[in-house]
């Protein structure tokens, strides 16, 4: 692997997390209400611009294997990696296989809201004096 990719990662990186703080905070601010629309209007948007740009270089000649892994790793990964998530259960479900997608999807949200949870649980807990 060259090591360059790592920097096309990072400086792709660095751009999709700028822009999802920019999208996210601007349409928090727009819309204040309890349900996160930053975070929503940030994972569709992902998630439609990594269905766009799979789609469009699924043809490996159309743009190098540096500039497409700093896009759909770098830029999109930063931005929402949902939209990972995404396209990789409905790969899965267009290969048919329905039982592992569903499972992929309940278990990524079930042990993902656990996760958080015992990581807040943790952090109260050592951070007591």
């Amino acid at each position: 692997m060259c090591y360059l990719n790592y920097l096309y990662v990072a400086l792709g990186g660095a751009l999709g997390a700028t822009g999802r703080y920019i999208v996210s905070m601007w349409v928090n601010n727009k819309y204040q209400s309890v349900f996160p629309y930053g975070t929503f209007i940030v994972n569709v948007a992902g998630c439609f611009v990594l269905g766009v740009f799979y789609t469009l270089t699924l043809d490996k000649s159309v743009l190098s294997p540096q500039i497409r892994t700093a896009v759909n790793v770098g830029f999109i990964g930063a931005f929402t990696t949902f939209s990972t998530f995404s396209l990789e259960t409905l790969n899965i479900i267009r290969e048919n296989n329905i039982k592992i997608a569903l499972t992929n999807i309940v278990f990524s949200v079930i042990v993902g809201l656990l996760a958080v949870w015992l990581g807040m649980t943790f952090s109260n807990l050592i951070s007591k004096p």
